[in-house]
């Protein structure tokens, strides 16, 4: 692991807790351990004793440390590590059954009362910036000619466009503003990028398990999917990708390479390089939806696909609806030597994106306050994240199984045994709890036993007595209503 002290552009408390942090995380600092005093850490790392403070707060508020009053700080005991999922072995078989009536359940349960959206993949509304974006909306309307009610340029707005090229820099990608499509939300360039490179009929290769809104995509344009077998640490097998663009009846393959959903997985810069020669060995376009690139851990924005494309194969796809506004539907997409057909599908389609919305967002990248709510959105999601292990530790049985992700807003669990969670969601839901179902994220009869959590909520009490009530159902299903009356 590189040394978090060398990156300069991260603050410092944050350099010294990573360290600590991994420490921990390798088993070299154990429970029960105690830390080094505040002077000792000052005296070692020459920083003040406020910075030793932040440190060891952050590392508190992620549930890894604890205070002992009079005593010091120690390494948190009582919290089992849970092994990682193994790799995916879907059927190497390009499908067309879907799961439509188990999504449309899902979706219909986010209206009743009471509910926590634990099936989600997006934060709380409580952890976006509303009134800034309100106060950015109205500028917005007095800036823009027309207050934004006339069409705008089919590329989208030339703000934001410049916006986004700029932000690539951060992942070594070098593109210019006239790279880049607007659209509406990353689902709407992902859709675009179907149809360019795709007809009905036509197979697509992607990771597995993948986002079921991806699936509905690929079945609402008439596609065939091949689910590729996937790690749940670093993303799409290699191998089988490369044995997928051999068969000539692969049109295109999607990776979602950073942070994926359901797994969380990110792909070496290795395994994106390798990836990107593939796409171009075999000519197959690559789609890459980086939607969850600027939800990290770590000490800096993962690379893209798109930073190793030199060729234009890559079709890369981007959004602020995980991030900032789900609602605004704002989203592009650099699609390389494909742009052309791309631009034709958007004045096809839509026309133009709105003009309100996009100028809102370009503000906010431009100004400095979205990457000041990314800070702050990664370090509570990164301290949810530790107090969703802890409680699936505390609560889940024995053999259930945990993602590891490194960033994004989504858990994957496999649970032990014959557990069956399309069941098992109908008595969550009786709780006034729910999850996504595992056999939401495949078009084959798998993953039967898993489970999809979202960690991008408002952390207290009856979320966690939530998490409470599901790790009770897995391990005594039919005691369900004994825990519905409790509510």
């Amino acid at each position: 692991m590189k040394n978090p002290l060398e990156k300069r552009s991260v603050f410092v408390y944050l350099r010294i807790a990573a360290l600590i942090e991994q420490q921990i995380l390798d088993n070299t600092l154990r429970a029960g351990d105690k830390l080094p005093s505040l002077r000792t850490l000052c005296r070692e790392y020459g920083i003040s004793q406020n910075t030793a403070l932040s440190a060891y707060y952050h590392l508190e508020s992620n549930m890894l440390i604890e205070a002992r009053p009079q005593s010091g700080y120690y390494v948190r005991s009582g919290t089992r590590k849970l092994p990682a999922p193994a790799a995916s072995n879907p059927a190497g078989v390009a499908a067309h059954a879907g799961t439509d009536q188990l999504v449309a359940r899902v979706y219909d349960s986010l209206g009743l009362g009471g509910h926590l959206p634990l099936s989600l993949g997006t934060p709380a509304k409580e952890l976006l910036p509303v009134a800034k974006l309100n106060k950015a909306l109205l500028q917005a309307t007095r800036e823009l000619s027309g207050s934004g009610v006339v069409y705008d340029k089919n590329d989208g707005n030339e703000r934001l466009r410049r916006q986004v090229a700029r932000r690539a820099l951060a992942m070594d990608c070098g593109l210019s503003h006239q790279d880049v499509i607007t659209t509406s939300g990353c689902l709407n360039a992902l859709s675009y990028c179907f149809m360019a490179v795709a007809e009905k009929g036509d197979t697509v290769a992607m990771e597995s398990p993948v986002s079921f809104g991806m699936l509905q995509l690929a079945q609402a344009l008439g596609l065939k999917v091949l689910e590729l077998p996937t790690d749940p640490a670093t993303g799409v097998d290699l191998n089988a990708l490369e044995a997928a663009m051999k068969r000539t009846d692969v049109k295109a393959c999607l990776l979602i390479s950073n942070f994926s959903n359901p797994l969380g997985s990110c792909m070496p810069d290795a395994h994106k390089r390798s990836a990107v020669g593939l796409a171009n060995r075999y000519q197959v376009p690559l789609i890459e939806n980086d939607l969850n690139g600027d939800v990290y851990f770590g000490a800096h924005r993962p690379r893209s696909c798109k930073s190793f494309d030199d060729s234009g194969i890559v079709l890369w796809c981007g959004s602020v609806s995980k991030t900032l506004a789900p609602g605004y539907r704002v989203g592009w997409v650099a699609p390389g030597r494909f742009k052309e057909a791309v631009a034709r599908l958007k004045l096809y389609h839509t026309i133009s994106s709105p003009a309100i919305t996009q100028e809102t967002i370009a503000a906010f990248l431009e100004t400095g306050r979205y990457e000041n709510h990314l800070r702050k959105l990664r370090h509570t999601l990164q301290a949810n994240l530790h107090r969703y292990n802890r409680a699936i530790a505390d609560y889940f049985p024995d053999g259930t199984m945990l993602s590891r992700p490194q960033g994004g807003f989504v858990l994957w669990l496999q649970l032990p045994g014959p557990t069956d969670t399309i069941s098992l969601y109908e008595k969550a839901l009786a709780c006034k709890t729910g999850f996504a179902p595992g056999r939401l994220f495949s078009l084959q009869n798998q993953y039967n036993n898993c489970m999809r959590l979202n960690y991008g909520l408002v952390w207290d009490e009856k979320l966690e007595n939530s998490l409470k009530i599901l790790g009770n159902l897995v391990r005594h299903p039919e005691r369900g209503n004994q825990y519905s009356r409790t509510l």
